[in-house]
């Protein structure tokens, strides 16, 4: 265990490497704009996303094994240089094309800086400073959605959007040197089979997802032979893996890990807390612009109160580790979170500012202890050899949880838009020739909104309010999921006593 001023130095590069992974995407949002306009493809700016997405999720479960099998600090390297070389890549794009090739490269590199980040500061942090140690780590997730949307909307205004990927440069290779030069493992690593077959099955299921979720109501209808064969063969796929996994001598997922009831209670929480607060964090900007009329064109700063809220919880919630029970941490903030969520679906056009802001800060403070707490619950009790696998699955849930909450609540938020946008027009209202409202997003643009006439403008903000109002009262069904979930968390919390004679014994 890494003692004094390493310590600090490793945690520091730990912290760096997760901000640079997680403020990837929040930073790339506002620079989005500008790259497409200069690069070109509008038609494959969902995959700059979706690339990095599906091979971090894919990564994720992989590299947390490897890390268990040959080493954490190995893979975890590989990482920060894999997601640097991606990012040196993705700021030379020349086309869109090249730029999705280049974020999949990054994606690599993300799948094995998360998981492992936390999987190393279980080993090296003692029981009684875990909790504190983990709520920093949640914490970073709350900033990095604060600033990573400002710093990116400056850099693509005043530099050039490229910078928006250089910028991991300097940031890597500060934690490449603080985790190189001082982070030495001590605990033993066991050489075994890797699970090729298993790893490809997952690999190959997630890419086919993704596919479809992408692709369908877009590209293709829903009920087309592309994305009917692509959801055929995500469930022959994952089918596929259970099989395999169930019979590897070393699976990439250990499905015995599940009878662990507070790691199988922590991985269902993650998963469905993070389907509701995407969908919060990504249509409050939209109510606010687009329904209120906001003035802010950054969304950092209309999701300020909410971020700030969760990182104040996430702080807390691992203060109170060695306390508390992890579930009487949960249970609290979990049914704050869904007041939150819940009173999200009290909105209307006569809403005010301060009323939204009230309810961002009661959806953050119900969200921000599951970024510390359930890392560390799903990780108590079991080996320092089990830990990466426990982390990273975790995460991976977590991942998948966003990736479909986005997609199925955007689709009901498209679906009940696009049929009350119907039934307007469909009464003798006008679109102003050339104004597209395909996309909700575009009235939160002065130029757009300058050419509706007024009470037609009235009419669709209304229709908008309404569809990000019912959206919200879906995000309902997720959150109370995960609430139930905490009541069933068995009741062991964080026992430094227990930990430190675990680690002695194993050492």
């Amino acid at each position: 265990m890494a003692k004094g001023n390493k310590r600090g130095i490793i945690i520091g590069g730990l912290l760096l490497a997760i901000l640079m992974a997680s403020m990837d995407n929040t930073i790339l949002a506002t620079a989005m704009g500008t790259i497409v306009g200069e690069l070109g493809g509008f038609e494959k700016l969902m995959w700059v996303t979706s690339a990095y997405l599906v091979l971090e999720m894919a990564g994720m479960p992989i590299f947390g094994k490897l890390s268990d099998m040959y080493g954490r600090k190995r893979f975890f390297i590989f990482g920060i240089i894999v997601f640097m070389v991606g990012s040196a890549l993705c700021g030379t794009a020349s086309s869109i094309e090249q730029l999705i090739i280049y974020r999949a490269i990054q994606g690599i590199g993300g799948g094995a800086l998360m998981p492992i980040a936390f999987t190393i500061m279980f080993d090296i942090v003692p029981a009684d400073q875990r909790g504190k140690v983990g709520g920093l780590f949640g914490a970073v997730f709350g900033l990095s959605s604060i600033f990573g949307p400002l710093l990116g909307g400056y850099i693509t205004d005043y530099i050039n959007w490229s910078w928006v990927f250089y910028i991991n440069l300097p940031l890597g290779f500060i934690a490449f040197i603080m985790i190189a030069f001082f982070y030495k493992e001590s605990v033993e690593h066991s050489k075994q089979k890797i699970d090729y077959l298993g790893a490809f099955t997952l690999v190959a299921s997630i890419v086919c997802l993704m596919l479809a979720l992408e692709l369908g109501g877009k590209q293709y209808a829903w009920d087309s032979s592309m994305i009917i064969g692509l959801f055929v063969a995500f469930a022959v796929l994952i089918v596929g893996f259970v099989f395999v996994e169930r019979r590897a001598q070393e699976p990439i997922i250990t499905f015995g890990m599940f009878k662990n009831r507070l790691y199988s209670t922590s991985n269902i929480m993650g998963m469905f807390s993070a389907a509701a607060f995407i969908t919060a964090s990504v249509y409050i900007p939209i109510f606010i612009q687009g329904v209120l009329g906001g003035s802010a064109t950054n969304s950092a700063l209309v999701l300020l109160p909410m971020m700030l809220g969760s990182v104040v919880t996430a702080a807390g919630g691992g203060a109170f580790l060695t306390k508390l029970r992890y579930r009487s941490i949960m249970i609290p903030t979990l049914a704050l979170f869904v007041v939150g969520i819940a009173l999200l679906t009290t909105l209307t056009t006569d809403s005010s500012r301060f009323i939204v802001t009230v309810f961002m800060i009661l959806v953050g403070l119900g969200i921000g202890a599951s970024f510390s707490v359930l890392s560390n619950a799903a990780i108590h009790g079991f080996t320092a050899r089990q830990r990466g696998s426990a982390s990273s699955t975790l995460n991976f849930m977590r991942s998948m949880g966003m990736t479909l909450g986005i997609t199925v609540f955007g689709i009901i938020q498209s679906h009940v838009f696009m049929n009350k946008l119907a039934t307007i027009f469909g009464n003798g209202a006008q679109i102003p020739e050339g104004v597209d409202l395909s996309d909700p997003r575009k009235i939160l643009i002065p130029e757009t909104r300058s050419q509706i006439p007024t009470q037609v403008l009235d009419k669709i903000t209304e229709a908008l309010s309404s569809s990000i109002v019912q959206t919200f009262a879906w995000a309902i069904i997720p959150s109370a999921i995960a609430l139930l979930t905490a009541f069933a968390m068995s009741k062991e919390k964080l026992d430094p006593a227990a930990e430190l004679e675990e680690y002695s014994a194993s050492h």
